[in-house]
């Protein structure tokens, strides 16, 4: 055993003439939090760095219980409003000293399940999820356990969560295609499953309901986010409906696939089918035809997550929060055009 690895925090505390204590929670926040760190922050700081300090966070963990950092569960990190959120976790997390670790669930019950159990057997202090499933009973059981956790961009009925008003986006999308005068309308969506994807189909079949208008199922497409989920479910409803109007779909990712669909199909988006979005993601404005969309909060979801988490660790008192959405109108809607039966 060299010198470096006889280091200890005693080592450093003693050096310091302060309580161990003292100098785990200034070397597990930093000086580069917000705000001037004190002088004998600094101090303790420098102390450590002369004497070789190396933290050893599996140590930690075993003798506290704890280990500084927070497990982040995501479908996938290729999506990329997951990515943004994560992002925003992780900044807001080291901000207040502690680390975030992501794994990919891809929304497989069987991985959900060992991926959360992998990280609540790391002593991680806290648990975002971002791949919550309408149908998994295991969910309320996390809180019998002792975990602390907090839903992200999706909801569970009864748990902490930080999500967009995603009923209230669907609303928006209608209320926008209404007044454009669509009355023959599809929608292509997440697996329902997912409050996102069932959530944005609600409000949107709600609000053309109190205009008297039924959406039918076979013009509803609840196949997936992903852009060959967007191309799929277009063509499922044209094949059905192939004079519809207008086509809601609940992810922008879904929507581009859904733009490469008509124009496969010889229709032009935003003029023979109008094209509404959801999320605003940046590819939406840089379109050739820019896209119409309901912008959502979700880079404020994954910080305003990871606070609540912290709260809620900290023994505050914490409630959910639900963000608002906004209709962005780009160069995708318009009014009804009349085209060809034959086409």
């Amino acid at each position: 055993m060299n010198e470096r690895q006889r280091v200890t925090l005693k080592t450093v505390a003693d050096a310091a003439g302060v309580h161990a204590s003292t100098v785990s929670r200034v070397l597990r926040r930093g000086t580069g939090r917000t705000g001037r760190p004190s002088d004998s922050d600094l101090r303790i700081v420098q102390i450590a760095s002369d004497l070789g300090y190396v933290p050893n966070p599996n140590a930690a963990s075993l003798t506290t219980r704890r280990s500084s950092a927070f497990g982040v569960l995501v479908p996938q990190l290729t999506d990329v409003v997951l990515s943004c959120v994560y992002d925003n976790i992780e900044s807001t997390a080291n901000a207040a000293g502690y680390d975030a670790f992501v794994a990919n669930t891809h929304d497989d019950p069987k991985v959900q399940a060992r991926r959360r159990q992998l990280l609540i057997g790391r002593s991680v202090d806290g648990l975002i999820i971002g791949d919550a499933r309408l149908d998994d009973p295991t969910l309320p059981k996390l809180a019998g356990d002792g975990t602390v956790s907090v839903l992200v961009n999706r909801r569970y009925p009864g748990l902490l969560s930080v999500t967009c008003d995603d009923r209230r986006g669907g609303r928006l999308a209608a209320e926008h295609l209404l007044e454009l005068g669509h009355t023959d309308v599809g929608v292509v969506t997440g697996p329902l499953w997912s409050s996102t994807g069932a959530d944005r189909l609600d409000g949107f079949r709600e609000t053309y309901a109190e205009r008297g208008i039924t959406i039918p199922d076979d013009a509803v497409a609840p196949v997936g986010f992903g852009v060959d989920d967007g191309v799929r479910g277009t063509l499922q409803i044209l094949a059905q409906h192939p004079q519809i109007t207008a086509l809601f779909v609940a992810n922008d990712d879904a929507a581009i696939g859904a733009i490469g669909a008509l124009r496969d199909s010889g229709l032009r988006p935003g003029t023979d089918v109008s094209l509404l979005g959801y999320n605003d993601i940046p590819a939406a404005r840089n379109l050739m035809l820019p896209l119409t969309t309901i912008r959502s909060p979700y880079p404020a979801m994954g910080r305003h997550a990871c606070e609540v988490l912290l709260a809620a660790m900290n023994g505050l008192p914490v409630s959910s929060l639900v963000l608002q959405p906004e209709l962005v109108v780009r160069g995708t809607t318009s009014h009804p055009h009349h085209r060809p039966t034959s086409r």
